[in-house]
């Protein structure tokens, strides 16, 4: 996507390494952080310098190049594959690229491991984008379809909600629940979206809006707790947003307030749709029950009790809201079930969120768990 219109990804292999855009940074400042070694990439997940399932998984397979570069060897292979996967408990992304690259390694010799860990990644980028900008494809018409089942007029805006940062800041380009809108505003199509702050962290506010404002979508920023009005007001024609995790059965997984959302959608007849690349689908878990067992990620309590931002001249800060001695409670993630789903949107098309739905679109994947669970394989 567009960055003072030069096309830029979230991360691309610099002089010595990768580099990455930090997020942390955002929205004050523009900040590109080279990563040299492997614990350079275990501090860029753990710290949110990058975030957003898709983008976490490639940055992940180019933290076990960086490991090989220095150290081939089995041992070292293990110890990185395990030193990434600790980062993040929830993006299923993560486990899925480690899980991709260490197999294409196990069978090499150290001399060949650095360079096909590179290969295996670079491909793992390059499906990223490839997967993201066929989501769009296939969001688009259901952007269209919204406003005109809401009544919208020709040419009037088509009013998206959406939460947390689903964009291109979340992948390697293009994004996932904003794919669609990026795809309707190059084609021409007018839209508006409502941007959640998402508290605690505000990637809405930070991050959203800014890769929204950078390519030029209008925008509107509002507190998370505004959506279920806007969708009684009947301001809001689709609801789209992404996942870290979903199950064979539908059930989504994302950032804290998802379901909130699902419920007042549900509530008002307004579409809800989530966007998961076949990556981000957890194909193990195909009982809905067992979506309750999915580690949610437990982040610090300081993100609750104090905020980020700049001052007046610009300087960063960090400043207390609650009272000091006040408990707090951070959890990362929440899961809507698939009964409040729309549908979802995949690389392949769009599905209802069901076990039936999912394994419609992607037979091999659905067939292959089946089989090795049959067998007894982990």
């Amino acid at each position: 996507m567009n960055v003072e219109g030069k096309p830029t990804r979230t991360i691309s292999v610099g002089r010595d390494g990768v580099e990455i855009i930090d997020q942390t940074a955002l929205p004050h400042a523009f900040v590109v952080r080279p990563l040299r070694a492997l614990a350079d990439v275990a501090h860029a997940i753990a710290s949110m310098q990058v975030r957003g399932a898709p983008l976490i998984g490639a940055t992940a397979a180019y933290g076990i190049w960086l490991a090989m570069r220095a150290d081939p060897s089995d041992a070292a292979l293990a110890d990185a594959r395990a030193r990434l996967l600790a980062t993040r408990p929830t993006a299923v992304n993560l486990r899925w690229a480690l899980d991709v690259v260490a197999a294409r390694l196990a069978p090499l010799p150290p001399d060949a491991r650095a360079a096909a860990a590179r290969a295996a990644a670079d491909a793992i980028a390059d499906e990223d984008v490839a997967i993201n900008r066929a989501i769009g494809r296939h969001a688009l018409p259901l952007i269209r379809d919204a406003a005109a089942r809401r009544g919208r007029p020709p040419g009037e805006p088509i009013q998206v909600l959406t939460h947390c940062n689903a964009g291109w800041l979340a992948t390697v380009d293009w994004g996932t629940a904003l794919a669609g809108v990026y795809a309707a505003h190059d084609a021409g199509v007018p839209v508006h979206i409502w941007v959640d702050e998402t508290r605690p962290r505000s990637q809405g506010a930070a991050l959203t809006a800014w890769e929204l404002g950078a390519h030029g979508v209008p925008h509107t920023v509002i507190v998370d707790n505004a959506g279920g009005h806007l969708m009684q007001r009947g301001q809001v024609d689709v609801v789209l947003v992404g996942t870290d995790r979903t199950t064979a059965a539908g059930d989504v997984v994302n950032k804290i307030g998802t379901y909130l959302k699902a419920l007042a959608a549900r509530d008002c007849g307004v579409p809800f749709y989530v966007a998961a690349p076949s990556p981000s689908i957890d194909w193990t878990i195909e009982d809905a029950g067992a979506a309750a067992d999915i580690p949610i990620e437990e982040r610090s309590p300081d993100e609750v009790t104090t905020v980020a931002g700049a001052t007046a001249a610009g300087d960063s800060a960090r400043v207390r809201v609650v009272p000091a001695g006040s408990a707090a409670r951070n959890p990362g993630f929440d899961v809507t079930p698939a009964r409040l789903v729309t549908g979802i949107i995949t690389e392949r098309g769009v599905a209802p969120a069901s076990r039936e739905g999912l394994a419609a679109l992607f037979p091999e994947r659905a067939a292959a768990v089946r089989a090795a669970a049959a067998k007894g394989a982990p």
